[in-house]
C-alpha cells in the first residue's frame, strides 16, 4: 500500500482506514494521512464515491473490510463501475482498485456474516472489473504494480485472503 500511495492521483477511503478497527487498516499504517479518507458504514454511497472519483482522474483504493459487507455495494458496483465503459462507448474507463477480505474462522469466528467467499459469484457477473483473488503473500506487490499501471485502464476488485489456518 506504500507503493500505491506514493502515485499522485491514488486515495484510499472505507471503514477503518484512519482509525483501527480491522485488519487491513494494518496495511496502510505508512500511507500518509492526507491520502485518507474515513467512511461511515454505508457502502453503496462509499462505491458510488469511489466511481466518482475515478471519473475525475483519481484512482481510489476503495476498502471493504469483509466480502459480506461488499454486497451492499453491489448496485454501484455492477450496474454502474462495471458497465461505465460499455455504457460510454469506451469514453470513460474509471480505474478503482476495490480491496475486500473474507474473514478468518481462527482463532475467533466471525460467524457467517463476516466469513464468506463470494469469489465464484463475482468472476461470474462481473464483465469488466477484473476479480483477483490474492492468496499467496510472494504475489501482492506484484499484482498492485500491475493494477497501478497507467496502461491497464480498468478496475479491480482484489479479494485477500489471508488463510493462515487453512481452514478456508
Amino acid at each position: 500500500m506504500e507503493m500505491l500511495s506514493k502515485k499522485k492521483k491514488t486515495v484510499f477511503l472505507g471503514q477503518s482506514v484512519m482509525y483501527s478497527g480491522n485488519a487491513i487498516y494494518n496495511t496502510l499504517v505508512k500511507v500518509p494521512k492526507k491520502k485518507k479518507i474515513e467512511m461511515p458504514v454505508f457502502e453503496d454511497v462509499q462505491m458510488g464515491l469511489s466511481l466518482g472519483m475515478a471519473l475525475n482522474g483519481y484512482v481510489p483504493i476503495s476498502c471493504f473490510p469483509r466480502f459480506d459487507f461488499l454486497i451492499l455495494a453491489c448496485n454501484q458496483l455492477l450496474n454502474h463501475l462495471d458497465k461505465i465503459q460499455k455504457m460510454s462507448k469506451n469514453q470513460f474507463l474509471p480505474k478503482v482498485i476495490i480491496r475486500t477480505s473474507i474473514g478468518s474462522k481462527k482463532p475467533l469466528d466471525g460467524g457467517p456474516q463476516h466469513t464468506q467467499d463470494y469469489t465464484t459469484i463475482f468472476k461470474k457477473v462481473l464483465t469488466e472489473v477484473e476479480v483477483i483473488y490474492l492468496n499467496d503473500p510472494n504475489k501482492i506487490y506484484s499484482q498492485f504494480k500491475y493494477m497501478i499501471n497507467p496502461k491497464v485502464k480498468k478496475s479491480f476488485l482484489v479479494i485477500e485472503n489471508g488463510d493462515f489456518y487453512n481452514d478456508k
